[in-house]
Formats: structure tokens, sequence, C-alpha cells
């Protein structure tokens, strides 16, 4: 079995036994961005000599056993809207084209201690703002299995550098979907932990209440593994949370029994895709086979939860990007009269036309006269969201449904229409909403060739039992 093809966790074995060493990992990814890359254009900035120092002095620490972890030595792939020192972050848009930071993040930090060699930062839909990685100023991501399909989004371009092989995991950031749908859309296993789980402390805010890194793999158990390394308090981050119960892998049972399954209703109504359809209820299926008690229920509010969304992350979307004004950091208009005017050319020229509608959007939910109106009810409607989920989760212990309607389109049609991309989101915004935990696995893939995802919710705190039934499922499914 070539380097390429090995999970991260096995790629980590095979280096601390000797077989290959973090350089060569380093060298096989950057083989495979060389074959790839011009195609499917998973990367916006690339660092193959920092990436090679940095495989040398962590091969040393693990020749020494200074590192013995699970990811030492595993080349990674880091969105570009989380921080890296030295290295740009451009969050896929003009207006920090040219912003390079001085800090890492908390979560990029946490993955150097642990041995991880970063290979680069990926693509993305622009300030996270998409559901395809159409929106970057950068050009677009193509899908590996089909380039003539998107790869998902906003975190496209880390999934489909993970289900490329051009590396061996990857960090996203999921608002609304945008870590779990790329993962259905490119055939990978994604992962949104519970609100506060994973420090955001140099993670580019776009919706604050809502925003949280996790990761991208090719597996659930190295999903478990990357999850570990990232998830523990940080003093850096308000909404950070202090948790015992991180040893994620301890939940990697092949077995179900035990799980209380629930499938909601509304998420199999009008809209949804047949194949998808079908290959979600196979999915519950063999979990109901591996032991699970599976049946169905009512989970009621999914209409509401997408103007609920839309609201709350554009008024949040308003606010954090209010700084972006050509004075601190990154673009500035080269021509201009007066302070006002280098402001508004600077905003103008270096926002894409989706971030302009989302502030154009927030600001408006936030004026006088209209925040009673919107974005106060949006506030009561997520409230709302998170009291059902509170108690579906009485009964349940895991939810089951699709990531997203469809499987991915094709390059340029979400575009054409910003309100069909909007109601994509439809299954993973309510996740955000509440806070809770989900993940996205592999099921199947439609006639076209094109992957299916199964997103497995649990209630706050709950990652370990989505991560045992997706374990389950996927040993099942592979045999």
């Amino acid at each position: 079995m070539q380097l390429q093809e090995l999970t991260a966790v096995r790629l980590a074995e095979k280096i601390r036994a000797g077989g290959a060493t973090a350089m060569d990992a380093v060298d096989a990814a950057f083989q495979k961005i060389a074959e790839q890359e011009e195609t499917l254009h998973c990367y916006v900035t690339l660092d193959k000599e920092g990436a090679r120092k940095r495989a040398e002095e962590v091969q040393r620490r693990i020749e020494s056993g200074a590192l013995a972890g699970p990811l030492a030595g595993v080349p990674v792939a880091v969105k570009d809207n989380i921080c890296t020192a030295g290295m740009l972050t451009t969050c896929s848009s003009k207006i920090l084209g040219n912003f390079v930071p001085p800090f890492s993040a908390q979560a990029v930090s946490a993955l150097e201690a642990a041995g991880a060699v970063i290979l680069g930062k990926t693509n993305m839909d622009e300030f996270a703002m998409g559901s395809t990685t159409e929106t970057s100023a950068f050009g677009v991501t193509k899908n590996p299995h089909n380039t003539a399909h998107v790869p998902g989004g906003s975190s496209g371009g880390s999934a489909a550098a993970v289900a490329a092989g051009e590396c061996f995991f990857a960090l996203g950031s999921d608002t609304g979907g945008s870590i779990r749908q790329p993962a259905s859309f490119c055939g990978v296993v994604g992962m949104k932990p519970t609100y506060g789980t994973v420090s955001r402390y140099g993670l580019v805010a776009y919706g604050s209440s809502l925003d949280q890194i996790g990761p991208l793999t090719k597996d659930v158990a190295d999903c478990a593994a990357v999850l570990e390394v990232l998830a523990a308090h940080d003093g850096k981050d308000s909404t950070s949370i202090e948790r015992k119960d991180t040893d994620f892998t301890s939940a990697l049972i092949p077995d179900a029994a035990g799980l209380r399954i629930g499938i909601p209703k509304d998420y199999f109504g009008e809209g949804l895709d047949g194949e998808v359809r079908a290959a979600v209820l196979q999915a519950a299926k063999v979990l109901g086979e591996k032991g699970a008690v599976v049946e169905e229920f009512d989970l009621s509010l999914v209409e509401y939860a997408i103007p609920a969304y839309y609201t709350i992350a554009s008024a949040e979307a308003s606010s954090n990007l209010e700084r972006f004004d050509g004075i601190k950091y990154g673009y500035r208009t080269p021509d201009f009269d007066g302070l006002h005017n280098m402001y508004k050319k600077t905003r103008s020229e270096g926002f894409g036309a989706e971030v302009k509608r989302r502030i154009m959007l927030g600001s408006f939910v936030l004026s006088s006269g209209y925040y009673d109106a919107y974005y106060l009810k949006a506030l009561k409607v997520k409230a709302l969201i998170k009291k059902a989920f509170d108690e579906a989760f009485q009964k349940y212990d895991v939810i089951l449904g699709p990531v997203a309607p469809t499987t991915a389109p094709k390059l340029g049609e979400s575009l054409k229409d910003p309100i069909k991309m909007y109601l994509g989101d439809i299954y993973t915004i309510s996740v955000n909403l509440a806070g809770l935990p989900a993940l996205s696995v592999p099921c199947g893939m439609d006639q076209k060739g094109l992957p299916i995802g199964a997103q497995l919710i649990g209630d706050c705190f709950q990652e370990k039992k989505i991560l045992q039934a997706a374990y389950a499922y996927e040993q099942a499914a592979v045999k």
C-alpha cells in the first residue's frame, strides 16, 4: 500500500515503527499535489520548504521518543480562515490577500504540539460564506470524484484535499454545515464538535455564536484521534469549555448495541433526492442490525431553521467584518479621496458579492425598526430549536438523517440562485443554532458516482455516542 492511501493514524504508526519517515509522508503528499492541484485547486497557499523543514524536526523528536502520539509526523492541511503564524491567512478574500498573522490559532498550535506537519492553507468560500467553494477570490475548487461538480463548502478545499490524497487530514470550520456538507459531497468524514469544545482563538470570525473548528478525515478513527488533540480548554477564548471526557478514541466500538437512534420524519419529506433518502435509510438499517434501536419521530421547527440561521449569521457577520477597513491590515484601495471614501472603496473592491449580500442583510436586520421584527424573533426561534432537540435527546442518543438534500451540484449551478444554495443547508444549520455535535460519514454513491453522506447528531458533549454509531456503521459497511 502506498503512503498516500494510509489513514493518519496508520501513517503515524508506520512512522513510529520505522517503516517510513515524516519526510516521506510530506513528499508523498506533495507528489499528489503536483499531480492534481492544477485541476482540483484545493490549496490557496503551499509551504513546501517549511513543511519539509518541520518534518525533519518532527522526525528527530519521534526517533528520540519525545513524540509518540497518533498524529506525529502526519501532514495536515488547514482551512484558510484559521490563522497560521508566518503563513498567509486570506479567508479566500481579496481584502485579506496579503495578511500574514503574527500568531497561530490554538487549534493549529495543538496540532503542531502533537507533531503534525502543516502543508499549506486550503481554498474556501470567501469568509466561509457559501456552500460550494465558488465564492473564493482565488478560483473554484473541484470535486475529486467528478471535476464538473463542486466539492461543497465552505470547507471545500479541505474536504477535496483529504478525498484526493493531497493531505492525510485537514482542519475546517463549521458555521452552518461547512465541515459536514463538503465531507458528504467529497466522501470523507467530517465533524462539527459541541460549541466550545475546540478553541476559536485564531479562527477569523463569521458568526461567533455558531462557528466551530473541526476535523475532516479519511475515516472515523482518524476523526476521533484528531478531535482528542483539538479538544482542550483555552483561556484565550471566552466560549471555551473545560471538559474531562475527551478520550474520544475510547468510543470506537464496532457495535451499536444499546444506542437509541431517532430518524426525524421532517428530514425525509419533499425536496430530498431519492438516492440520498435510500442511502441514509440503508445506513439506519445497518445500525439496527448492529444492535441499535431505530425509530422515526417528529422533530418540529425544521422549516424555521433557515430564516433564523441566515438572520443571526448575517447579523453577526456584519458586525465581525466591520474590522476590515483598510487601516489595520489587509487590502487598501490605492486611489481614494479622504477617510470615508477610502473605507467605502476598500470594502467595495475587497469583498465579493456573497459577502456584501450578507453584510447588507445583517446590517438591515440589526437596524432600528427591524431589530425586533427580525433579529429578536430569530433568537427566539433559535431557543425553540434548542428546546426541540433537548426533548428529542431525552428519548434518543443519536439523531440520524441526511447531510444535504442532494449530492454535489454542478459547478455554476448554485451561484445562479443564492436562495436555492441557502435551502441546501436545511439539515445542517439547526445543529449550529443549538450548539450540538454532528458528524458526516460516507454511506454510498449515487448513479453519477458522487458520494452521499449520512449525518449523525448528538446531544451537547455526546461526541462519543455519535463516534460509536459512525464507527459501528463504517466497520459494517467496509466488510
